[in-house]
């Protein structure tokens, strides 16, 4: 693409003012401030120069070239043509010239004070539309639960003011007992005194803000998004969520969940996976569509307190519950509280026992003066002798504390019940995600019917918004047309040829295409009950037949006793002593056996040692059924490990990869990991995995970087430390290339970015790309290699079935019809065979191609680059470089995890300028590995 053409197709993009970053903020390129707005006459003429100054030039502004994702350049056509129905349905809008009315809604108390507690703002609203339905001239409005409401047409005035009265004001979520003011007696008395339920006044503006009008959706069903065309989808999406929340759902963005305990499923720890449906309306080719999906939260078990806390804790019962603990995972969450049964929020817990927690009870009778005594009484007191409510077991426990911290208002913890549809937002352990995954995975059919139910259950037809703007919904799935593209030649040892059958193939009397030789090697056993010997014998049997040959190990490392209970860190290191100590040299590789399987504590910190510190390739196992195949698939990763392959493209060895055999091209993988939602101090961890030895594109090496918690850029891409010195990622991934490609520097590269949502594509290609190609020119000003930008995403809703099928679609189902962007180059692929549940489609933007490749060329370069996975023999569901930047983020991440167990995470390194926590760097790899697939 010439820059002439990109400024053509940008002047026409920001003629809308389109590139929209993200939710409607930060509009660049609409022409604003830009030159002097034609007042350059009014200015004086420049000062005279004096005799002994020579002026200087000024530098012409360079004027950056914003980038805009590129336009698709056709359909493909390869493969073997297959229909196919996805959870996509058609919508059709009616009324296309009207508009959509923005109004901002302001809420404050009958003082003037604002609302700030959420979940009363939808409440106070339906109280708007059911009093002043005729000041509202009888419009329906979508209101997001906020500060934004939206109307079909306007309403009588721009400016309208309302009064309410909400007579029990315990919203869904805000606590019960937010009174203004202490003119009430407090919550504990107000019960005692039987007291009405309190009513509150609310005070409600609505003014105008804007008017969006609904030929923005039909505008950008013809490739012109702009501004005005994410908001009139936004509104119809809040006129979906809106509905949802009238029927008592929770809502999570576009999900919403029906408190119905046939969806709940127990996940452990007092945790419920929740079941739900997702529902967003989407542009595509073929018009407007509404995708709805199966979608899982997590929520905590409702019931009892002391059960739940018994459940997360996995202890005996409530008398063993880490009361400390109890007090960060019970904060903010709703109770209702027998046997008024009204609700409250929990602000914390008692400092002592429910028979020693003291308050000042008023009595009800006045003393000589005319004031009320009063005493003071214990909590279990009051329940149990005023109140004559039975205590089992509370007497000796916490109570809960449901007040202002000045004014605390106690409950006895069995009187505790947690309201239903709460959302659990910390980290799932382990054992807890796999629970979830499991009982959350639905065979195609299964999907399929469950859709098809929601429509039906919904009733979207009677949705009394989307008709005032002529909205339906088809209920039927809609059918495209996808293409199965053949399975690319494998070639494996001694020139054979290796076809996969169903995205699948084994090393069944195969050799590996490159066999490493395993050497100089040492065992360790960290206490793992296993016959180490036999392990051996059968792992140097099995290498043979795979073409490997494994030497006789120098000796097996067994734990010594004495350190099976010291902290993991100590255990390396002893074990890392007597390692030292016994053998000649160094080892060039060590076999590790770990006592238990999923997150052994030992990890970590053996993984960093080995990498970080001694350069030795380790592979760990935790040995309980082992046989031959679970050692070819050992195997498989100590080969790549070592430097060999298992197997290849074909079409790498005879190089006839379209465009990339040609010229020297490097392939990268990027993608950032982030700490889990509850985690907010952990730093991100950005992981570069590039290709090595062109024109192999099954080798790569990986570069990973710490950076500022929650940050989705890459920001060390390029990092300039002085006038000849870059310390990024790029410059190792580019050095690396040069040596090993025979030095040769890449003319093209071609990058796979991962995990980004639509709304940073531009952030990827102004930001990032613009780094990359900083530390080219950082390292040659005249090199100007060209650019293919991919994004590829998994977290996205779209699913393809088979028509009259049970089985997932076949692999290599490719979909660029139909459902796609309307404008933007994108395409579906599935290259895994589905085995459990229902396959979920890599959705591949490409936001960039100066190369120039065919429809056809890049969807099956996509396809090979699932082939080359060097730990599996299966097709995987992502380009392999994207999966290595997981594993290495991950493991990398595992060597920080108990860095900060060690130290709080704010004290590393001192604080950053600004106050916020510096990022701990990520240790460096060491010299000897840095170039390995240590990852694999």
């Amino acid at each position: 693409m010439d820059p002439s053409e990109l400024n053509g197709s940008e002047a026409e993009l920001n003629g809308n003012g389109a590139e929209l970053n993200g939710n409607g903020a930060e509009l660049n390129g609409n022409g604003a401030a830009e030159g002097n707005g034609g007042s350059e006459e009014a200015l004086p003429p420049p000062p005279p120069i004096p005799p002994n100054v020579t002026p200087i030039k000024a530098e012409p502004e360079v004027k950056k070239i914003t980038r805009v994702p590129m336009a698709r350049r056709g359909l493909g056509t390869k493969g073997n043509k297959v229909p196919i129905l996805t959870n996509h349905f058609k919508v059709n809008v009616n009324s296309v010239d009207g508009y959509f009315f923005h109004y901002s809604v302001a809420l404050a108390y009958e003082d003037g004070r604002p609302v700030d507690g959420k979940g009363i703002g939808r409440k106070v609203l339906d109280r708007v539309h059911e009093t002043y339905d005729s000041e509202l001239a009888g419009k329906e409005f979508a209101y997001d639960g906020e500060k934004s409401l939206f109307t079909v047409g306007p309403l009588p005035r721009n400016k309208l003011e309302f009064t309410v009265v909400l007579e029990d004001v315990t919203s869904s979520r805000n606590n019960g007992n937010a009174s203004p003011g202490s003119e009430n007696p407090n919550d504990s008395d107000r019960k005692r005194l039987r007291r009405p339920y309190q009513s509150k006044t609310f005070q409600v503006e609505i003014s105008f803000a804007a008017k969006i009008p609904m030929q923005a959706i039909a505008n950008a069903l013809r490739g012109q998004e702009s501004e005005n065309s994410q908001e009139a989808l936004r509104v119809l999406d809040i006129i979906l969520r809106q509905h949802a929340a009238k029927q008592g759902c929770l809502l999570v963005r576009q999900s919403f969940f029906h408190n119905d305990p046939k969806n709940f499923s127990d996940v452990g720890g007092g945790v419920l996976g929740c079941r739900g449906f997702h529902s967003s309306f989407r542009t595509t080719q073929s018009g407007l569509s509404l995708n709805i999906d199966v979608s899982t939260t997590m929520i905590i078990q409702p019931g009892d307190v002391a059960n739940f806390l018994v459940a997360n804790q996995n202890c005996r019962d409530p008398f063993s519950v880490d009361w400390a603990k109890a007090k960060r995972t019970l904060k903010n969450l709703r109770i209702t509280v027998s046997p008024t049964n009204q609700e409250f929020k929990i602000t914390g817990l008692s400092e002592k026992s429910c028979r020693e927690q003291t308050f000042t009870l008023k009595q009800k009778s006045k003393d000589g003066d005319g004031e009320f005594q009063t005493t003071e009484v214990t909590v279990y007191d009051y329940f149990v002798n005023q109140r004559n409510i039975d205590l089992r077991f509370s007497a000796d426990l916490p109570c809960i504390n449901v007040g202002k911290p000045k004014r605390p208002t106690y409950f006895p913890v069995e009187l505790c019940s947690l309201v239903s549809l709460q959302r659990y937002t910390k980290a799932l352990s382990t054992l807890q995600r796999a629970s979830l995954v499991e009982k959350s995975r639905q065979k195609p059919q299964e999907r399929m019917s469950v859709l098809s139910n929601a429509l039906k259950i919904n009733k979207y037809d009677s949705e009394p918004m989307l008709r005032a703007c002529g909205v339906s919904i088809n209920n039927n799935f809609t059918q495209v047309e996808g293409r199965v593209l053949p399975a690319p030649k494998l070639k494996v040892g001694n020139g054979e040829d290796l076809f996969a059958r169903n995205g699948r193939w084994n090393f069944n009397n195969k050799r590996f295409v490159n066999a490493c030789k395993v050497e100089r090697w040492a065992v360790v056993n960290f206490s793992a009950r296993c016959d180490v010997r036999g392990l051996i014998r059968d792992l140097i049997k099995v290498g043979e037949s795979k073409g490997i040959i494994v030497e006789d190990p120098f000796d097996v490392f067994e734990e010594n006793q004495q350190f099976r209970r010291a902290p993991p860190m100590v255990r390396v290191e002893k074990m890392f002593e007597e390692v030292q100590s016994k053998l000649p040299g160094p080892p060039k590789f060590l076999l590790c056996l770990l006592p238990e399987r999923k997150n052994c504590a030992l990890y970590g910190p053996w993984k960093r040692k080995n990498l970080s510190e001694f350069g030795v390739v380790t592979q760990c196992l935790a040995p309980q059924r082992v046989n031959d195949q679970y050692l070819t698939n050992l195997l498989l990763k100590i080969n790549a490990k070592l430097g060999g392959l298992n197997s290849v493209l074909a079409s790498e060895l005879s190089p006839t990869i379209p465009m990339v055999s040609k010229l020297p091209t490097l392939i990268l993988g990027m993608d950032v990991s982030h700490g889990s939602p509850g985690q907010s101090d952990i730093p991100s961890i950005a992981a570069v995995v590039s290709s090595r030895q062109w024109p192999s594109v099954s080798r790569y090496r990986a570069c990973v970087r710490t950076q500022s918690p929650k940050m989705e850029m890459i920001d060390s891409l390029f990092k300039r430390v002085s006038d000849s010195e870059d310390d990024g990622i790029m410059r190792e991934a580019l050095l690396d290339f040069y040596v090993s490609s025979g030095k040769r520097k890449p003319d093209q590269i071609i990058i796979f970015r991962d995990g980004v949502s639509e709304s940073q594509f531009n952030q990827v290609l102004n930001i990032e790309l613009s780094q990359i190609i900083e530390a080219c020119k950082f390292l040659d000003e005249k090199w100007n290699p060209k650019f293919v930008v991919i994004i590829a995403q998994k977290n996205h809703h779209t699913k393809f079935f088979q028509p009259n099928s049970p089985d997932n679609v076949q692999p290599g189902t490719v979909i660029d019809n139909k459902v796609c962007h309307p404008r933007n180059n994108d395409f579906y692929l599935c290259a895994h065979a589905g085995m459990i549940g229902t396959t979920r489609p890599t959705h591949y933007h490409v936001l960039l191609d100066e190369m120039g490749f065919s429809t056809d060329d890049l969807q099956e370069l996509v396809h090979s680059l699932s082939y080359v996975y060097q730990r599996s023999t299966t097709a995987i569901s992502i380009v392999a470089p994207i999966c290595y930047a997981h594993l290495a983020a991950t493991q990398l991440g595992q060597w920080m995890k108990f860095e900060d167990t060690s130290e709080t995470s704010s004290s590393l390194n001192g604080a950053a300028p600004g106050g916020a926590p510096a990022v701990p760097p990520m240790p460096k790899l060491s010299e000897s590995v840095r170039n390995s697939m240590f990852f694999c």
